[in-house]
């Protein structure tokens, strides 16, 4: 008698702030067809494309095994969400959103995944004066969504990767503030690791490859974001900067095999600049990043083993390159767009160290078979026709990458094993919002 009480009253006083928030339930039914002319690094099932993996050839160079056309079709990417508006807290207007899809993956080869999970404080002032109205916004967000590198405004490719690796692409937990006095404004955000992480060594005895939260984790520091803004009629522009701080390990073994801890950091900045102008039917986005270390946001550029110390520990250098994409796109009920990709590995700004016959530990996205990138670009056309609540969408991608043989500082040697690798990739699109 006294559970149901208990459950009576606190029903009863749940009911008026139920009251006052308001549900709103939005997502998409979505269905990809892909097909690739050859293997290439994916996630999310085949639909998340990154790059075409190297050739690799058999016993007597007659065949490339990674040569391999593919096909697939998938509604993985189907999606749910509520937006929820709530009452005034300390002013501020309350709201939050929950958000999923069946993108991961699991025994049962799906698994409803969280994409975002936030709740926002935010307010706007508008104050009158002799040279005119000014508008000061406040806005405080705790919790999961996008990146700051990444944006809440997307190329308008159809591809599930959104212009990654070309685009920074990560959803991660995070406490940020924006507010804009104006047409100027700033964001600050503090950000933690979630489904997208930095790679790094396995284990204090183990070198190998895995992509882990840890490495993050145990720096204690989190990752800082600071950029300014701008925004005035189409036009929308940001420089900003981001730090980070990885742990790589946290113990160690010395000459005589004895494991200890040790103290390794590793520190790395990647400043940004975007722009983009959007009318009712023509859009110009342009990103460009000189990335350090960025794997946990969808990039290939990690970092690398500089020194070996006499207590076993590891000195480490991120590895750089400059990533930019542009993205031009028309009309409205039939779009038609165009993404341009470029990334160029510019190595490290030191020797890094030589473990044998010019071995080099590296860590980045994709583990060992992507060490060895020079370059990448990608040309992509598409085209949509789009009806209220239905889209129908077809795109053609050209990935290129070329590979070779590192030199000390992990760039590319210009020599005869620099070579070039081509995916053609077709992605049919067909999509149903609510």
């Amino acid at each position: 008698m006294k559970k149901h009480t208990l459950a009576l009253i606190l029903g009863a006083l749940a009911l008026p702030l139920a009251a006052q928030v308001t549900v709103k339930p939005y997502g998409f039914v979505r269905n990809y067809f892909n097909f690739d002319t050859r293997k290439t690094y994916t996630v999310v099932g085949g639909e998340y494309n990154m790059i075409p993996y190297d050739e690799l050839w058999n016993s007597d160079l007659s065949s490339d095994l990674n040569a391999v056309p593919h096909a697939q079709f998938q509604a993985l990417t189907s999606r749910v969400g509520l937006r929820l508006e709530g009452p005034l807290v300390l002013g501020y207007q309350s709201s939050g959103v929950i958000e999923g899809d069946f993108g991961g993956f699991g025994s049962n080869n799906m698994v409803f995944r969280i994409r975002q999970a936030y709740v926002k404080l935010h307010s706007t002032v508008t104050r009158s004066s002799d040279e005119g109205e000014r508008r000061r916004y406040y806005e405080i967000l705790v919790g999961q969504t996008w990146h700051p590198l990444s944006g809440d405004i997307m190329p308008d490719v159809l591809g599930m990767a959104a212009g990654a690796p070309f685009r920074p692409h990560s959803r991660t937990p995070q406490l940020r503030a924006t507010t804009y006095y104006g047409s100027f404004g700033f964001t600050a955000a503090l950000l933690y690791q979630l489904q997208y992480m930095n790679n790094g060594p396995r284990s204090a005895t183990d070198p190998a490859s895995i992509a882990s939260t840890d490495f993050a984790h145990n720096a204690l520091w989190p990752e800082a974001f600071l950029g300014f803004n701008f925004k005035h009629g189409p036009w929308y522009l940001q420089l900003g900067l981001d730090a980070q701080v990885i742990r790589p390990r946290t113990h160690a073994a010395d000459a005589l095999g004895v494991v200890h801890e040790v103290s390794e950091s590793l520190q790395s900045l990647t400043p940004t600049l975007y722009a983009q102008y959007a009318d009712d039917l023509l859009s110009i986005k342009f990103r460009t990043l000189l990335a350090q270390n960025t794997s946990h946001l969808n990039q290939l550029v990690g970092y690398a083993v500089s020194a070996v110390n006499p207590d076993g520990s590891w000195d480490y250098t991120p590895l750089r390159a400059t990533i930019s994409y542009l993205n031009l796109s028309y009309g409205k009920k039939y779009r038609a767009n165009l993404f341009l990709g470029y990334a160029k590995n510019l190595g490290a700004a030191i020797d890094l160290h030589d473990f044998g016959s010019a071995q080099y530990l590296i860590y980045t996205k994709g583990g060992d078979q992507f060490t060895h990138l020079d370059d990448i670009w990608r040309i992509c056309p598409g085209i949509s026709y789009n009806v209220k609540a239905f889209n129908l969408g077809l795109e053609y991608e050209l990935t290129g990458v070329h590979y070779g043989d590192l030199d000390s500082r992990a760039a590319i040697l210009d020599n005869d094993n620099r070579h070039p690798v081509l995916n053609h990739r077709i992605c049919a699109l067909v999509k149903y919002n609510f």
